[in-house]
């Protein structure tokens, strides 16, 4: 509008200027300017104040939306706070937790669990205590006051019993824990043996520091998941109002004092048997390398006495060639290289060997009598050395409880003779079975009957075979058939024996000396019996003998008026010229009726 008005005015200045328009057509329009002008400004008071009112509006508008986001601002920030808090406090709950849940696989834990669970029913009960006397010192109690002293006497009953279960738990937790560890007596290394022993005990003493030392890393892990939660819990009662985390806290306090005071008591434990360990492997060490020095000493002594006794081992078998002599004076040298040995190892090995010979020589009657046995085997050893009544390789029967051994001698020891059994006649007539290995104490030569079919080189014995023939065969051709069957093959062995005989008229007085063939008849219930007798190896009898049985048998059933008798009975008729007739009727029987 303004701008309207203005170039209106404008428009007639120049018309003025150029129409020459008069004064009063200028003072009106001047008038009109003013009017308009006037109005103009009220309105534009108006206008201004408007916009003043509207401005102050906008203000206040805006200051109170300032206003609300600050409030908005400081809000959000307060929740922003207490989330973080909450979010804190849950964090610091959780790691109390997992600290708790570690202390369930922690020893140390473990056991002050029940001393920790009886030190608060303890302060659980003086409290029901405390509250009922308050109850008892009242007058009139009003019912609800007396059920609840019944309540609380039900409760102390309760908790009573639960101490009484945790008596045991009432002292030190870690008592056992802590408890120095009682060594074994330190061993004595006194042979080789020993030091096994002694390596066996140093492991044993290596696992016992490291069981401490494991047990030490357990307490140290439990205190310091103690020292944490206690950090934990102080941070918990700054950030929290529960009271039971103060309560906690006390606790864990009185806790970490206890496993702080089990901690230095456990250090001082250990340094104690860390020193002994140390001392008791260092004596050990010692043993150790004297023993080692002292066996390679003893080592080198019997080894010397080994190549002596191998040389002389080797003299012996190859200069004696009697087989019998070889093996004697091998078992002499045998003897006596393990003697000097066992006086060897006995010195070097065996502590106070004067009070062992002072001890020997006051039980010896005693030692005597409980190894009467060992003792006269050992004495029956040196009497079939000495003698030589038996030898490796000899054919000897003995008896025992009924029962009947042949074999031959395949070693004799110290406290026994080895019998290896043969198939022989006794086998086959009574034991059934052979090939048995025979142990038989050489005290047996004292108490029992041993035959030797093999003494002193005699390698052959006196064997038999029987036949028996009937009466009215031809005995004197039996006898010559036997008599020539058996010197036939009985021929070595006889020119054996007669050479044997004459050596051994030196040592015994022998003097039936016959080595020929006998023959002897004899009466029998049902024949006459032919028993041939010849000389046979001992060591293989049956085979000899059944060789002759078998020829004599073949010679017998090619003669005519020889015959073999058998178990028999003959029957002899008195009247053979009188024959029986039949029976006729209303004759009375005789002997000479036959029946019909």
């Amino acid at each position: 509008m303004k701008t309207f008005l203005f170039s209106i005015l404008l428009l007639l200045q120049f018309a003025q200027a150029d129409s020459n328009l008069t004064n009063e057509v200028n003072s009106t329009l001047m008038e009109m300017l003013e009017a308009e002008d006037k109005q103009r400004n009220q309105e534009s008071i108006l206008v201004i104040e408007n916009l003043l009112v509207q401005k102050k509006l906008e203000e206040e508008r805006k200051l109170e939306e300032e206003k609300k986001k600050k409030a908005l601002i400081r809000e959000q920030k307060r929740l922003v706070g207490e989330k973080k808090l909450a979010l804190r406090i849950e964090s610091l709950i959780e790691k109390k937790t997992a600290i708790e849940e570690l202390d369930k696989d922690n020893i140390w834990a473990s056991k002050y669990l029940p001393y920790e669970r009886y030190q608060n029913f303890n302060m659980k009960l003086q409290e029901l205590l405390d509250e009922i006397k308050v109850y008892k010192n009242e007058k009139d109690l009003s019912d609800v006051r007396k059920l609840e002293l019944k309540n609380l006497e039900e409760e102390y009953k309760i908790v009573s019993g639960k101490i009484s279960q945790l008596n045991e738990y009432r002292t030190d937790p870690f008592a056992e824990l802590i408890k120095p560890i009682q060594l074994e007596e330190e061993p004595g290394i006194t042979n080789p043996l020993d030091i096994i022993t002694a390596m066996s005990y140093q492991k044993h003493l290596t696992t016992l520091k490291e069981e401490n030392d494991r047990k030490y890393i357990s307490l140290s892990a439990a205190l310091m998941q103690i020292r944490e939660k206690n950090t934990i819990l102080r941070e918990l009662c700054l950030l929290s109002d529960d009271k039971t985390y103060v309560e906690e806290l006390d606790r864990t306090k009185e806790k970490m004092k206890d496993f702080e005071l089990a901690s230095e008591v456990f250090e001082t434990s250990i340094e104690t048997f860390i020193q002994r360990v140390s001392q008791i492997n260092l004596n050990i060490d010692k043993g150790i390398q004297k023993e080692i020095k002292k066996s390679i000493v003893t080592g080198t002594i019997i080894l010397v006495l080994l190549l002596i006794f191998l040389l002389v081992k080797y003299l012996v078998r190859k200069y004696m060639s009697d087989n019998d002599l070889f093996y004697g004076m091998n078992k002499v040298v045998n003897f006596m290289f393990i003697f000097m040995i066992f006086i060897i190892l006995l010195f070097t090995y065996l502590e106070n060997v004067e009070n062992l010979m002072t001890i020997l020589s006051f039980a010896s009657a005693g030692i005597a009598i409980a190894l009467k046995d060992w003792f006269m085997s050992l004495l029956g050893w040196f009497v079939i050395l000495v003698s030589g009544s038996i030898h490796v390789g000899d054919r000897v029967k003995f008896v025992k409880d009924g029962v009947e051994y042949v074999g031959d001698i395949v070693d004799i020891s110290v406290l026994r003779m080895t019998l290896h059994e043969d198939v022989t006649l006794t086998t086959i007539m009574l034991n059934k079975r052979s090939g048995r290995i025979v142990f038989i104490p050489n005290n047996y030569i004292f108490t029992d009957m041993i035959a030797n079919y093999s003494h002193s080189g005699l390698k052959t014995v006196w064997d038999g075979a029987e036949f028996i023939v009937t009466f009215d065969s031809n005995i004197a051709k039996a006898q010559q058939i036997a008599k020539e069957v058996t010197r036939k093959y009985s021929k070595g062995y006889t020119d054996m024996t007669r050479k044997q005989l004459n050596r051994l008229r030196s040592k015994y007085s022998v003097r039936n000396t016959g080595v020929e063939p006998r023959i002897f008849t004899i009466f029998e219930p049902y024949g006459m019996r032919v028993s041939a007798w010849y000389l046979t190896n001992s060591y293989a009898t049956l085979t000899l003998r059944t060789t002759i049985s078998v020829e004599i048998l073949a010679r017998i059933q090619a003669e005519d008026d020889i015959e073999l008798a058998l178990p028999s009975q003959s029957i002899y008729h008195k009247n053979p010229d009188n024959p029986r007739v039949a029976l006729k009727d209303g004759d009375e029987p005789t002997e000479n009726h036959t029946a019909i």
